[in-house]
Parts: structure tokens; sequence; C-alpha cells
């Protein structure tokens, strides 16, 4: 690998070290703050909303402007956004007492400007998270070459498990207990650092630009038809719009089951905000297994049964995980689901990165996760309301259960209907005809 990959590859691992921190904290604030299934998920809808809001205008922004650029831009954003946080909860924290037990966690007066504040920052990294994201995924080809994909690919998800799940929740679990503040102090760090490092990578990116003395379209035109033209490639191809679809799918039931996690984990599994942390290295193993074991076991078995074996696999984990009563029986499910989901990315993502031109992978990339990523709020809005509605009629306990029935039922759902679709053979025929 060359040394501009290692260098994508820390400034990647240190902003998820960052993600990971607050992935813990912006929970364990919002259920210190309300217990209301639906208000939490509306404060994850907010971070989730962006990709359905933005991710295709997002594509046209990644082909046309200097991809390494962009990726500074936006850590840098996140990094003040997430200061300013910061700075909010510094004034309120000798109202979090008691963070340690969200159902006395805070003893300040209303709590609606500190609910209204997360919605407001989460929406804000979200967006940058979408620009940001997409840029950083279509620099990868830039700087690695197309043989190494595969291997870059399950490198960076291993590192992005390992920083986001396992080190990042439990340093956030400590930060929270010192104080509410200081996990989105060092978050806000983490992405100035990523930012700084990306600016040493000498390598310039794509950097498409078009020559509008040329042509006699508005800016607004040229941006549509550029929009549209990345659009109708993703349409066109008979395997990449029905793995955009897929995944859309997955991640509706995926967003949908966790709406209210956190509620979820507090009091049907009883967890700690210490057992959290634990908790989440469970999809910090999966990934790393998956980020290592994932090349060798797809390159044995075959791209398409890999993919195969995913989509039975998602639904089947979240319906037992509807019947778990211990937070360890739950850890095992958790690593299994991780797994499952670091293998499928390593055959999504590489084979994206492969079929689609260089000129075009940032449009038909945004339009893949439009499709695959802006189902997320949708999902989580219906959790939300599936566990409000059904507490009315049903236990409380039973209630953040039934987001995983629902998510196990449509998931099967979803094999059913794409199962044979996404064979080895089909796989490999794209590829040759790019």
């Amino acid at each position: 690998m060359p040394k501009n990959y290692w260098k994508l590859w820390t400034a990647d691992t240190v902003s998820n070290l960052g993600n990971g921190v607050s992935s813990i904290a912006f929970p364990w604030l919002a259920s210190a703050l309300t217990r209301s299934p639906l208000t939490i998920a509306i404060v994850g809808l907010m971070s989730q909303l962006p990709w359905l809001l933005f991710t295709l205008p997002a594509g046209v922004i990644t082909d046309r402007f200097d991809r390494k650029k962009i990726i500074i831009a936006t850590d840098v954003a996140r990094g003040v956004v997430t200061l300013v946080a910061c700075a909010i909860l510094f004034a309120n924290r000798s109202s979090f007492l008691h963070i340690k037990d969200p159902t006395h966690g805070y003893t300040g007066g209303s709590a609606t400007f500190l609910i209204g504040m997360m919605m407001v920052a989460t929406f804000i990294l979200g967006s940058a998270e979408v620009l940001g994201n997409n840029s950083a995924q279509t620099f990868l080809p830039d700087v690695v070459e197309e043989k190494y994909l595969q291997k870059a690919n399950g490198q960076m998800a291993s590192a992005e498990s390992i920083a986001n799940q396992f080190a990042g929740p439990a340093l956030g679990s400590l930060l929270l207990g010192i104080s509410i503040y200081i996990p989105f102090l060092f978050d806000a760090a983490s992405f100035f650092a990523s930012a700084a490092l990306i600016a040493l990578i000498t390598a310039q990116g794509a950097k498409i630009i078009n020559n509008r003395k040329e042509s006699n379209e508005s800016a607004t035109q040229l941006f549509t038809n550029e929009l549209k033209e990345g659009f109708r490639w993703l349409m066109g191809h008979e395997i990449l719009r029905p793995m955009a679809y897929t995944l859309g799918a997955l991640n509706f039931v995926s967003s949908l089951a966790l709406a209210s996690f956190i509620l979820f984990a507090q009091e049907v599994l009883h967890v700690s905000i210490f057992v959290m942390a634990v908790l989440g290295t469970a999809g910090a193993f999966g990934g790393l297994v998956g980020g290592i074991a994932g090349p060798k076991l797809i390159a044995k078995i075959g791209e398409g049964t890999t993919l195969t074996v995913a989509l039975l696999s998602f639904p089947t984990l979240f319906l037992l995980g509807s019947l778990v009563t211990r937070w360890y029986i739950f850890y095992i499910l958790v690593f299994l689901e991780m797994f499952t989901a670091v293998i499928w990315n390593i055959v999504t993502v590489s084979f994206r990165q492969t079929i689609i031109p260089s000129q075009l992978l940032g449009r038909v990339n945004s339009g893949y996760r439009f499709f695959g990523w802006g189902s997320m709020p949708l999902g989580s809005l219906a959790g939300g309301v599936i566990t409000t509605i059904s507490a009315h009629y049903i236990s409380r306990e039973y209630s953040l259960r039934l987001p995983f029935v629902v998510a196990g039922v449509i998931g099967l759902g979803v094999f059913l209907a794409t199962r044979g679709r996404f064979t080895s053979e089909r796989l490999e025929s794209a590829k040759s005809h790019t």
C-alpha cells in the first residue's frame, strides 16, 4: 500500500475514534433528557435525514471539485459544530451531576433547548458526513490500485470498527464518567486531526470541473444535468440498481430496529454506561474479524454466495435479538451482525469502485447511497412510532422488543425478493463489461 493510503487510513481511523466516543455520548445524553422513544428516534433521525436530502447533490460536488479539499472542509466543519455543542454542554454541566444514571441524569430546568441543540447539531454533522463520506469513498481509488481495493476496503472497515465501536465507546463511557461535555470536546479534536492528516496526502485525487465557457447552460442547469447523468447511469445498470434498493431495505429495517435501542439496552438488558461500552465492543470485534477474514472468505465461497448469506443473516439476527434478556447474549448477535455487514460492504463497495467510471463515481455513488442510506431516517421514524403506539396496548418491555420483530419479518421478505439476483456469475459479467 502506498504512503498516501496510510495517511487516508490514519485520518479515517482518528475521525472514527471520535465518532465512537460521540456514538455513546449523544444517545446517553438524549436518554438523560427524555425517556420518550419517539423523541429519541427523532434525534437519531436528524443525523440520518441528510442522506435522504443531500446525497444526490453531494455526488455532483464530489465529481466537480477536488475530493481531498472536500474531505478537509467537511472535517473542519464537523469539528467546529461539535466544539459549539461542547461549549453549550459545558455551560450546563452542573445540571448533569448524575449522568451515570440516565433516569436521573438531568437536574436542570426544561430540557427542550438541549434536545433542540442536539437535533440541530446532529443534522449539520450528518450533512457534512454525507459530502465528506462520499468524497472519501470515491477518493480511495485515487490512492490505491484497483487490484488492492478489496484489501484496502477490508483494512479500512477493520480500523473503522475498532475505532468506532471498540475503543471509541469505551473511551466515551470513561469520559462521560468525568463530565458530560468532555466526549464532545474529544470528538471535535478528532475531526481537526483528521483534516490535518488528509492535508498531508500528496495525491490530488479526482478533480473534474466542467468548462463553463463552452456551455450556454446556466450553473443550475449544468448542476441538474450532471446530477441526472449519474442518476441515469445507476438506473440503467441491471445489478447496481437492485443492489441499491436492497441496501435501502436493509438499512430501513436496521434503523427501525435500533431507533430506541438506548432505551432497550437500559430497560430490557439493564446495562450501565460501562456495560453499554462493553456491548459496543461486539460490533468492533465483528468488524475486525470481518475486515481481516472477509476477503479470504469471499474468495473461498464467492461474492454471490457471500451476499446471499448476508441477506439471510440480517433478519435472522434481528428476530433472535427480540428474544434476548441478557446483554452478553445480545453481544454475540451484535458481533455476528457487524461481521455480516462488513463482508457485505467489502463486496458491494469494491464492486461499485470497480465498475463505475471515475468521472461518474461521485455522482453514481451518491445516487446509490440515496436509495441505500436515504431510507434510514424513515426507518428510525417508523421504529419510534411503532414503539410509542404499541406501548398503549402492550407492556413497555414488549413495545421496546417489537421493532426487532418487525425488522426481522421485513428482512425475510427482502431476502425472498432478492434471492438469486446477486450471483457471482452476474457480478463477474458486470465487471468484465466495464
